[in-house]
């Protein structure tokens, strides 16, 4: 039982001499509002004015841990009691009270923990919320709380402190039944006058104009370091005192310690100077430097934030100077992230930072902005309630259910943006259910209330937990992991302040001890490292050496000792409620959601990365950042790799220098379309991963992430549950699978989790499944599972087809909806896929067996009966012996658009193309229609209208048309003639202008059915395929006769009997086509021996048999070439040696086939011989002439060779530029008059003996026309003028020279008339054989 304390007051203190007046107040009122300023002894002296009237249960709230620590000292020691007795404290992690405590400080954060225990707050009497204007989240949330509170305890007084910033709205929040506002107690404090200078950074200067003495105004702008070297320096010159500079952030701390430092170092003469930064994140023992006392004698000017406005104290401060800025946290409602902008502070926090000069003396301060800016700032600060996150707060009181938190009576209301914003990160983290949107989106809409979210048991579970409520879902998450321990030690490292410390001066040797513990996998298994490091060390160092490893090593030991503290007290609290949590969203398993690899592909790490080799204790990586991301599922971000990160430089090369060579940041694509960069800090920054989620996300200069830490999207599927958004895309038939599938797309808040999953369609949207399978498997047969019905159906389809291709109409028979629509009405809405069709079926055809069976009438919506007529059109064309497919295509501009033929390639030499001309019945009316619109019109007019005389005319002619009495354009121009009395003639008509589907189309087939040729020319195609035709012929005719009637080589006699002139084989080509294959045998010369050969037509077949006869006599007698070249003359021997033949036995050998030639004409003109008796008297004959005839051959190919000789030598001498055209001509003629083939023959057997004998005149005329050619070279080239436009006739009828071997009739008689023309122009003496001229030429190839 303690005694009764001995309270003093002490008499110096402004609220000692106000403690009657507070005393009554409290007495008589249930709040009591007590503004005073700094140093008014407010926080010390309240509870002790409230123990002193006999309270006993008193809570005394700090918003800080040490001010509640030092205040609970400061306060013992005033009542002569010992810490823990009288007067505790309890914070987070440590507390020292008793049951005897009465005077209990703490944190707003244990007060408010402590509803969730005591509901009504019954363990105290007396509640002093000290600090208030500070308006933190926490104290705005114990101000309502006890706003409701206050009715259900009569007993309960409740002290609100307060600078005097704004106290009336406390007043006014704790007002009673009637309105009237709790009573204000004002206290001064202890403070004084300070003056304040305003030294804006940009000042106006009045300028007067000597000559127009006119004033004109100057604008001068400062830098913010000159102008603070400008302050100090003007403080400088008053009395000593060190200077309090408030800046914005570490950066600009930095920069302007730089500026001042170089400023005054090289100043000479000024007074020393000592710059001190002060800043939250700078070591414990730089901060210690700034509260030592100065004993240097040196000016310190300390540069610090805004933690030095109102928390700490900094001794020996005479002089502020305010930049006017601060890092204000604020949400973004937009970007759902706290941002830490820089902004201007209200004339609260101006005043402030002012008064800081004037706690010890009168001081002075500077401020960098102009006095009408200062008047124009906001009067306070914005509470926090209205610039944060709002959803530990929705949370407590959900947990708390204290109703809709828009109804709840904060001392000034949230936006409601951002209690919806609460409410969503809450549903994220599965702490709340049916949290769902019921009206607008706009900035009044309350789209999520509590009333409608109802908090779940991890929700529960989050809000017994002391830290933040990402960090809590990660711990309840780590449980179902196994990972408990290893989160919680990364949580409560993320809570406290960062235990690695940089200090300017060893900031390179602090990276290297810090750089053991970085991680691959990113920042949080690095700090996992580093706990377990710390850990290890703590176990096997005593608590002195650990304390100097931690600072040897730059960590911070007080902030590693928090650290543990609080690792301890989550676990504990984390152990209490330690069971099995299920993940809260989807019903989607882990297996079903990681199944498929289409996902972007993430890390797989199977262990932690130890320190120095050594094994981590810690668990698996996946599984604790698995459980991280529990917290963190709208902070996953996806690298975008479409940045385009070259230098400013490698920008700038096209036009201006570009200042940076540093290249841009990796950016990510995050929640809700975010763009982000992660911390320079990170261990991932320099090799950032393709997937990161990362702790928070904070504004600065730009939006970077930090925390962060390489994941495999695909895990945040079953976190995510119904916050997942799933898109289907590419929904597709596969017939492999029997099934409809598509790509599915799973993206959460934006960011893709999963990238083009295949899935079951069926499992999404039954009814699109469905169609696919109906349209896909039965309508298009893209399925493996073949039917009786199926097979049925496509058959009766196809014949249906073509009756809208005969007739050129659309829409007599139904397409593929009617098909559908067929199979749509008697399929079972459960069918979606082959197995289920399967299925399905095999039950129904037992008993409905022809169900699927389709008829006529299910798909022909008018039956048209002419389309039906096998007569109109046929399916095939019957002409002599052959049988040709036809089919029929309705596709205008296609190819086969019209009447197709089928040709087998053995009957394609037998087709006559005339015979088509005429088409099918069904289409000979539009056929003729289109003939008559293409008469002239001077014929045309006599015939109109088309369609009418086409009818008429068709009735007249068709009869005849059948019977082949003529072509049908020849049969319509009679008939028009008959009709009208008009000339009109079948060439009349131009068929170039007949529409393409009224001319057929010819298709060769071989075989096997393959096209190997299409087009409307027939001829072409005739020509184009003769040597496939010849064999497919070849082919069918062996197949037919015995092998040794037909093709035979090595033939050297006449030994196969009569020689037919073609064989007939009937040829059945099925589907193709049929008729009568006409071969043709042939004899082929092979100059060693004659094959006998079948071809395709009777043309080929007389080519070669000419040349095959020719050499078969030739070889029927021996050789008389060694004979001969015995007895010829010297001179002869000469001249054919020196012709145009490889060697004499050549030359004796053409004039062979030559006297051959010549012997068979004189049976047979045309040079066949069909039958063995012709042969043979041909072959005596030419026994018994041969040598006789051979000698004169070679005799008079002797003389041409002579006069050839004497012709080249008068070209070679009459050569001149001027006659260079005429001489050029002269050679070619010779070359054409005197040559050698490549195949053995020559000139002679190829002009024959008959027409050798002119050769010699030919080249006499050369002799003559080159000697005259010098004489009178203009005659010459009038002549040759003649010339050239015969052998321009000639060679515009195919003809060329030497003339290939059985040239036209009509190109070898013009051939040999030029020659006869050029004796008549050049030597008339020399006299041609006929009469001759160029008109006479031409007559030759027009017909004349």
């Amino acid at each position: 039982m303690l005694s009764a304390p001995n309270i003093q007051f002490p008499e110096d203190l402004p609220v000692s001499q106000m403690r009657d007046e507070i005393e009554a107040a409290i007495r008589d009122h249930q709040v009591v509002i007590v503004a005073g300023e700094t140093g008014s002894g407010k926080t010390t002296q309240l509870p002790k004015i409230a123990l002193a009237l006999g309270r006993e249960r008193i809570a005394h709230t700090q918003p800080r841990r040490i001010a509640a620590r030092t205040i609970a000292e400061r306060i013992a020691d005033e009542l002569g009691s010992d810490l823990g007795g009288l007067v505790g404290y309890q914070v987070r992690f440590t507390d020292k009270i008793s049951s005897h405590t009465k005077i209990r400080l703490m944190t707003d954060g244990i007060l408010l923990n402590a509803i969730h225990r005591d509901r009504d707050l019954k363990a105290y009497d007396t509640i002093i919320i000290d600090e208030a204007h500070e308006r933190s989240l926490n104290i705005d949330f114990l101000l309502g709380y006890l706003k409701t509170l206050l009715p259900r305890r009569p007993d309960l007084k409740v002290i609100i402190t307060s600078a005097t910033i704004d106290p009336e709205s406390f007043a006014a929040h704790f007002a009673d039944a009637s309105g009237t506002p709790a009573p204000i107690i004002e206290v001064s404090g202890r403070t004084y006058p300070v003056e304040i200078r305003y030294r804006p950074l940009v000042e106006e200067v009045s300028i007067e104009d000597p000559k127009t003495h006119t004033v004109k105004i100057r604008k001068t702008e400062r830098d913010l370091f000159d102008a603070i070297g400008d302050a100090v320096a003007e403080l400088g010159r008053e009395t000593p005192g060190d200077v309090l500079v408030f800046l914005s952030g570490e950066a600009e701390i930095r920069d302007a310690a730089d500026a001042l430092n170089g400023r005054f170092r090289a100043a000479r003469g000024s007074a020393a100077l000592e710059v001190l930064p002060l800043y939250g994140r700078l070591s414990a023992a730089e901060q210690h430097r700034v509260f030592e006392l100065n004993k240097s004698g040196a000016r310190r000017v300390v540069l610090a934030t805004n933690v030095a406005e109102t928390s700490l104290t900094v001794p020996g401060i005479r002089y502020v100077v305010d930049a006017g800025t601060a890092r204000i946290s604020r949400y973004s409602s937009r970007s759902k992230v706290q941002r830490l902008p820089i902004e201007a502070i209200s004339q609260a926090s101006a005043n402030q930072r002012s008064g800081r000069s004037g706690r010890t003396s009168p001081g002075i301060a500077i401020r960098l902005y102009a006095e009408d800016d200062f008047d124009a700032r906001p009067e306070f600060t914005e509470p926090e309630v209205l610039r944060t996150g709002l959803a530990s707060v929705t949370l407590q009181m959900l947990a708390l259910d204290l109703g809709d938190i828009g109804e709840f009576p904060f001392l000034t209301p949230p936006d409601k943006r951002d209690i919806r914003d609460g409410l969503a990160l809450l549903e994220e983290l599965g702490a709340v259910r049916g949290a769902r949107a019921q009206g607008g989106s706009g900035k009044g809409s309350n789209s999520r209330t509590p009333q409608q979210a109802k908090i779940t048991r991890i929700g529960r579970e989050l809000s017994r937990l002391p830290i933040e409520p990402r960090f809590a879902r990660m711990v309840v998450e780590a449980r179902e992991h196994g990972v408990t321990d290893e989160v919680v030690a990364i949580v409560a490292g993320l809570t406290v302040q960062d235990v690695r410390e940089r200090p300017a001066e060893q900031r390179g040797r602090a990276d290297e001890f810090h750089g053991r513990f970085a991680d691959p996998l990113g920042d949080l298994m690095t700090l996992l490292n580093l706990w377990n490091y710390l850990q290890k060390q703590q176990k096997k160092l005593s608590s002195s050496a650990f304390r100097r490893l931690c600072k040897a090593e730059f960590l911070n030991f007080l902030r590693v000792r928090e650290w543990m503290d609080l690792y301890r007290q989550i676990s504990r609290t984390a152990r209490s409620s330690s069971r099995p949590t299920p993940s809260p969203h989807s019903p989607h398993s882990p297996q079903e959601s990681g199944s498929q690899s289409a996902v972007l592909k993430g890390p797989n790490r199977a262990f932690v990365t130890p320190i120095s080799g050594e094994e981590s204790t810690g668990g698996t990586a996946d599984a604790v950042h698995r459980s991280v991301l529990a917290g963190l599922l709208s902070h996953l971000g996806v690298r975008d790799d479409l940045q385009d990160r070259r230098t400013s430089s490698d920008r700038g090369r096209g036009g201006a220098a570009a200042p940076s060579r540093r290249k841009p940041a990796q950016e990510y694509v995050g929640a809700r379309g975010t763009r982000f960069a992660l911390h320079p800090g990170s261990v991932l920054s320099k090799r950032p991963p393709e997937v990161v989620m990362s702790v928070e996300l904070v504004e600065t200069s730009r939006l970077f992430a930090r925390g962060n830490a390489t994941v495999d999207p695909a895990w945040a599927e079953a976190l995510a549950g119904p916050l997942a958004k799933r898109q289907l895309s590419e929904p597709r038939w596969e017939k492999k699978q029997g099934a409809a599938v598509a790509y599915e797309r799973v993206t959460l808040y934006g960011v893709p989790i999963v990238e083009r999953r295949r899935v079951q369609l069926s499992r999404f949207d039954r009814e699109q499944a469905r169609e696919l399978f109906i349209r896909h498997a039965l309508v298009e047969g893209e399925w493996e599972s073949p039917q009786a019905f199926d097979r049925a159906n496509r058959q009766l389809r196809r014949e249906l087809a073509q009756l809208e291709e005969r007739t050129r109409q659309r829409g007599l028979v139904g397409d593929d909806d009617a098909v559908f629509e067929f199979y749509d009405a008697r399929i079972p809405a459960e069918v979606t896929s082959t197995r289920d069709f399967e299925g399905w079926w095999k039950k129904t055809q037992r008993e409905q067996p022809k169900l699927l069976n389709m008829r006529r009438e299910d798909l022909l919506e008018d039956e048209d009966p002419q389309a039906a007529n096998e007569t109109e059109f046929p399916r095939e064309w019957r002409h002599g012996d052959q049988t040709l497919k036809l089919r029929y295509r309705f596709e205008p501009g296609a190819a086969d658009d019209g009447v197709t033929v089928s040709v087998p390639l053995p009957l394609l030499p037998r087709v006559e193309g005339a015979e088509f001309e005429k088409l099918v019945p069904g289409l000979r009316e539009e056929l003729t229609t289109a003939l008559i619109r293409s008469l002239p019109k001077a014929i045309r007019k006599h015939v109109v209208p088309a369609a009418d005389w086409a009818r008429t005319l068709l009735a007249a002619v068709e009869p005849r048309l059948e019977r082949d009495e003529g072509a049908l354009t020849e049969l319509l121009a009679d008939e028009i003639r008959r009709r009208t009395s008009v000339q009109v003639s079948a060439a009349d008509f131009d068929t170039e202008r007949l529409p393409a589907h009224l001319t057929p189309t010819f298709r060769v087939i071989d075989a096997r059915g393959r096209t190997v040729g299409t087009g409307k020319d027939l001829a072409a195609l005739q020509r184009t395929h003769r040597d496939q035709a010849t064999k497919g012929v070849a082919r069918v005719a062996q197949a037919a006769l015995p092998k040794s009637d037909l093709e035979r080589t090595g033939l050297t006699e006449w030994s196969f009997g009569d020689l037919p002139r073609h064989v007939d084989t009937a040829y059945a080509g099925g589907r193709s086509g049929a008729g009568t294959v006409r071969a043709y045998p042939a004899l082929v010369d092979r100059r060693t021996s004659v094959e006998l050969r079948l071809v395709a037509d009777a043309d080929e077949q007389a080519r070669l048999t000419r040349r095959g006869v020719r050499r078969l006599l030739a070889l029927s007698s021996p050789s008389p070439a060694s004979y001969v070249r015995d007895h010829l003359s010297n001179q002869e021997k000469l001249l054919l040696s020196a012709g145009p033949y490889r060697s004499l036995d050549d030359a004796i050998a053409d004039v062979s086939l030559a006297v051959a030639d010549r012997a068979i004409r004189r049976v047979a003109p045309n040079g066949l011989v069909w039958r063995a008796d012709d042969f043979e008297q041909i072959a005596n004959d030419y026994a018994r002439a041969l040598i006789d005839d051979i000698y004169g051959g070679i005799a008079l190919t002797a003389k041409v060779l002579n006069e050839a000789r004497l012709a080249n030598k008068a070209i070679d001498g009459a050569k001149s530029l001027h006659v260079l055209g005429q001489v050029t001509d002269a050679k070619s003629q010779l070359n054409g008059l005197v040559y050698a083939s490549q195949n053995g023959g020559g000139f002679v057997s190829q002009a024959g003996l008959d027409r050798l004998e002119r050769v010699p005149v030919y080249l006499q005329a050369i002799l003559v026309r080159m000697k005259a050619l010098t004489e009178n070279p203009g005659r010459d080239r009038a002549w040759q003028n003649d010339v050239d436009r015969a052998l321009a006739m000639f060679a515009d009828a195919g003809g060329q020279i030497p003339l290939p071997t059985d040239a036209p009739e009509h190109l070898v008689r013009a051939r040999w008339l030029i020659e006869e023309l050029r004796v008549s122009l050049f030597a008339q003496q020399l006299r041609t054989a006929e009469p001759v001229s160029l008109q006479r030429v031409q007559k030759v190839f027009t017909g004349g």
